[in-house]
């Protein structure tokens, strides 16, 4: 059939055009600045990553990277602003589990987080734990959930971002166990961690990173590792999906970029953050954050960001927590 030849020959001419054309896009990319957009406040953990990552693609790309604060909203200001941005790969926002929490979690956002954005990779995934005040009349997690079903109404939970996965992992397990503390809200983890360490809340969920001088020095006691796994500095602590079957989150940080983004720019981001990620330099300074690596690809991290707000979508209004 010369016809379907002809047809499929034209094909791939355009394929191999488009090809040509998306090699050469990523060879003249970056042509000047890129701001990578941290939708947090300076200081912490997520900033330490942001501004180390940012350093390392300036070496690879010979040009400025600059790490902008766009804070607010549970993320959703920096969202914004990476959404309304020029889609030539010149504008990267950092993002956080709220991102795709988000959707289920507001009655309304500026943007639409399934069209306005593309997914570039997960820099990694964050060991966030549940910790307790060194009086607290519990150990590990099965002591805390005897305690709380023998004392309702007696203990407190500090959380420093409503609607976070660890937020939420929290008040499904107040619901599945019918457990009843009370949720205290803080505007801050280093609010919640002051707290704690006064004795005026018995318990929190934070990242491993923003608690891990506390629990060396035994000023705080780990109750459990939110993840499926034991973490490796306190492998003798069992996770709380050891107690409560199926029940478990960990947080994620990853890099999305808007929707136009050309496949080849976001190839090319790909590839370079994964190979700054592949150092056994850059893995050990994630892990001293309470971090690991993942450097997955862009289609793996999209498919990981729909699963994701699926999950969500079916949990929060479970739990009946809605924000403005």
């Amino acid at each position: 059939m010369p016809g379907a030849r002809a047809v499929l020959a034209a094909a791939l001419g355009l394929g191999v055009a488009a090809l040509l054309s998306f090699g050469a896009a990523a060879q003249t990319w970056p042509a000047g600045p890129v701001k990578l957009v941290v939708p947090f406040t300076p200081g912490g953990t997520t900033d330490t990553l942001a501004r180390l990552l940012a350093h390392r693609l300036q070496e690879t790309w010979n040009q400025p990277v600059v790490v902008e604060y766009k804070p607010g909203a549970s993320t959703v200001i920096g969202a914004d602003f990476v959404a309304k941005s020029a889609a030539d790969g010149r504008t990267i926002g950092l993002v956080n589990s709220s991102f795709t929490v988000n959707p289920s979690l507001r009655k309304s956002l500026p943007y639409d987080t399934a069209r306005d954005f593309r997914g570039i990779t997960q820099v990694a995934s964050v060991q966030t734990v549940l910790v307790a005040r060194t009086g607290a009349p519990f150990n590990d997690m099965k002591e805390m959930l005897a305690y709380a079903r023998a004392n309702p109404g007696k203990l407190t939970y500090g959380n420093s971002a409503i609607g976070s996965p660890s937020h939420l992992l929290i008040e499904t397990l107040k619901k599945r166990e019918k457990l009843d503390f009370l949720t205290v809200s803080f505007k801050g983890g280093a609010q919640v961690s002051t707290e704690l360490l006064g004795q005026r809340i018995d318990m929190a969920t934070e990242p491993l990173a923003a608690v891990l001088a506390y629990l060396t020095d035994g000023r705080v006691k780990l109750i459990a590792p939110l993840g499926d796994a034991r973490l490796r500095r306190f492998p003798q602590v069992a996770p709380l999906s050891d107690s409560v079957a199926g029940l478990s989150a960990t947080a994620m940080l990853g890099l999305v970029a808007p929707a136009r983004t050309p496949d080849a720019v976001v190839a090319k981001v790909h590839a370079d953050v994964a190979a700054i990620l592949a150092s056994e330099d850059m893995q050990r300074r994630l892990n001293d954050l309470g971090m690991e690596a993942v450097g997955s690809p862009p289609e793996v991290f999209d498919t990981f960001l729909r699963q994701e707000a699926e999950r969500w979508r079916k949990v929060v209004p479970e739990l009946g927590i809605v924000l403005e």
